[in-house]
C-alpha cells in the first residue's frame, strides 16, 4: 500500500517542526568561522589537514566563467563501467569492468580503445579459473580484455566488494598507463572518482584475517599501477585530478568534534560542513559557484588503520618522488544552484606549484560552469557505462551457472517501478 494523503500530511506536520527548530538553532550559533581551524587541523600531534597557502573562500559568477575560453587545448577523462559483481549458487564471484577514455574535442580513436577486465573468486581450490598474464586483443587492437583471480581462502567476507574493487581498480589504472603516451603537457586529464583506490589500500593494511586481500599480487600491481601513473603527471607536468562527485569523507568533522569540544558541530561528513561554509547570500546563490582554497590531507584516518593518503603502502612499491608528493591534496567546490558539493583532488607532487594549482582551479571551474559536471567527464560516462540490459546480455553467457537469487532481489527487480 502507498502512502495515501493523511499519511503524507502527517510527515508534512512532522517536517514543519524540524524545520523550525533548525532555523531557531541557526538564529543562535555563535559567528566563530569554522573555516580557520583547516589552516592547520591536528588530532593530537598529528596534521589531519593543512592549508596550501592562503586559507580563503572564493567565488565565480557562472555565466561570466562560462563565456571565458577555456584554459586549455583539450580535456581527456577516464570512466569504468561495471556489471556489478555477479554471486553463483556454486560460490563463484565474477565482475566485469569495462575502461574507457573520452576527449574533448573529440577524438574517435581514443574513444574506440577499451579495457576490460574479469575478476574473480571462488574460496574452492579446486574450482580451475584459466587465468593470463597477457592481454587479449580484440576489435583490431583497440580493445584488449584480461580474466584475474584472487587466490582461493584470501577472502571469508566482502566477496562482492573485492572482486569489484580488483576488477574497476585494475581496469582503470590500465587503461590509463595504456593511453599514457597520448598526453600532451596542453593536455587536461580528469579521473571519475578518487585519485587512489581507498577502499583497496584500506584492506592493504587492516589486520584481518577474514580479508586478506594484502596478499593478492593483483591487489599490489594496482597500488604500483597508481604510482606509475602519479609518476608519469609529474614526470610531464601534466595537470591531473580526480573529480569526486558524491564525497563521502567524515574526518574533518570528526577531528573538530574531538578537538573542538567547547563547539557544537551538526554535521554528520565534511561535504556538509563545507555546504555551511561555502553557503552564499540569497541573492548569489542561483548565479555563482563557490569554493575553497587547497588543502593537503597527508594522514587519512580509516580506523586508525591507514595512515597515508597515498599508495604508498608496502616496501616493495617503487616511486621516483619523495613521499610526500603522493599526498592527497584538494579543494572543494559549491554549486548552490544544485545544493551539492564537489571534491577535486590532485597529488601534492602536482599542486605544490603556484600555476598548476591556478590552471587546474580555473579549468574545474570553467567546467562546472559550462556543463555542470566537466563535460568531458559525462562524454566517458556514457562511453564506458554498461546499462542493465548489457548486464542481462553478460549473465546470460553464463547458462550452467545459477545466479545466488534473494528474495529482495525479486522484489526489486529491474521491472520493479
Amino acid at each position: 500500500m502507498s502512502l495515501e494523503p493523511i499519511h503524507i500530511k502527517a510527515i508534512q506536520e512532522i517536517a514543519s517542526g524540524i524545520e523550525m527548530d533548525v532555523e531557531q538553532e541557526d538564529e543562535d550559533n555563535d559567528a566563530t568561522d569554522l573555516l580557520d581551524f583547516l589552516k592547520e587541523l591536528k588530532y593530537g600531534s598529528r596534521i589531519v589537514l593543512k592549508s596550501i597557502g592562503r586559507l580563503y573562500r572564493g567565488k565565480v559568477d557562472m555565466a561570466r566563467m562560462s563565456q571565458s575560453k577555456d584554459p586549455v587545448e583539450r580535456t581527456l577523462s577516464s570512466d569504468s563501467g561495471s556489471t556489478n559483481t555477479f554471486l553463483f549458487d556454486s560460490g563463484l564471484a565474477l565482475d566485469f569492468c569495462h575502461c574507457a577514455m573520452a576527449s574533448s574535442p573529440s577524438d574517435l580513436d581514443i574513444h574506440s580503445k577499451r579495457t576490460i577486465v574479469a575478476a574473480t573468486y571462488s574460496s574452492s581450490a579446486n574450482v580451475t579459473i584459466n587465468t593470463s598474464q597477457d592481454w587479449k586483443l580484440f576489435d583490431r587492437g583497440n580493445g584488449r580484455s584480461r580474466l584475474v583471480k584472487i587466490e582461493a581462502g584470501l577472502l571469508e567476507t566482502r566477496e562482492k566488494r573485492l572482486v569489484h574493487n580488483i576488477a574497476l581498480y585494475l581496469s582503470e589504472s590500465e587503461h590509463i598507463l595504456w593511453m599514457k603516451d597520448i598526453f600532451t603537457k596542453r593536455d587536461f586529464f580528469i579521473m571519475d572518482g578518487p585519485i587512489y583506490p581507498k577502499q583497496l589500500m584500506y584492506w592493504m593494511v587492516v589486520p584481518s584475517e577474514e580479508v586478506r586481500i594484502r596478499y593478492d599480487p593483483t591487489a599490489l600491481k594496482i597500488l604500483q599501477n597508481y604510482i606509475d601513473i602519479m609518476d608519469h603527471a609529474m614526470d610531464n607536468s601534466l595537470p591531473l585530478v580526480g573529480f569526486v562527485k558524491n564525497p563521502e569523507d567524515m574526518q574533518i568533522v570528526q577531528t573538530l568534534k574531538k578537538q573542538e569540544m567547547e563547539l557544537d558541530i551538526p554535521w554528520l561528513v565534511d561535504a556538509q560542513f563545507f555546504k555551511n561554509v561555502l553557503h552564499p547570500s540569497a541573492e548569489d546563490s542561483r548565479n555563482c559557484i563557490t569554493y575553497t582554497n587547497w588543502f593537503m590531507q597527508p594522514n587519512q584516518f580509516y580506523e586508525n588503520m591507514l595512515q597515508t593518503t597515498s599508495p604508498l603502502m608496502d616496501s616493495s612499491l617503487s616511486h621516483k618522488y619523495d613521499a610526500e608528493d603522493y599526498a592527497l591534496t584538494f579543494f572543494v567546490i559549491y554549486v548552490p544552484a544544485m545544493n551539492v558539493l564537489f571534491k577535486v583532488e590532485s597529488p601534492y607532487g602536482l599542486t605544490k606549484d603556484d600555476d598548476m594549482r591556478h590552471l587546474i582551479t580555473r579549468k574545474v571551474l570553467y567546467d562546472i560552469s559550462v556543463g555542470g559536471i566537466p563535460p568531458t567527464l559525462s562524454k566517458v560516462d556514457s562511453i564506458a557505462k554498461i546499462r542493465k540490459k548489457e548486464r542481462k546480455q553478460v549473465l546470460g553467457q553464463f547458462n550452467k551457472l545459477r545466479v545466488d537469487t534473494k528474495y529482495n532481489d525479486i522484489r526489486w527487480s529491474d521491472t520493479d517501478g
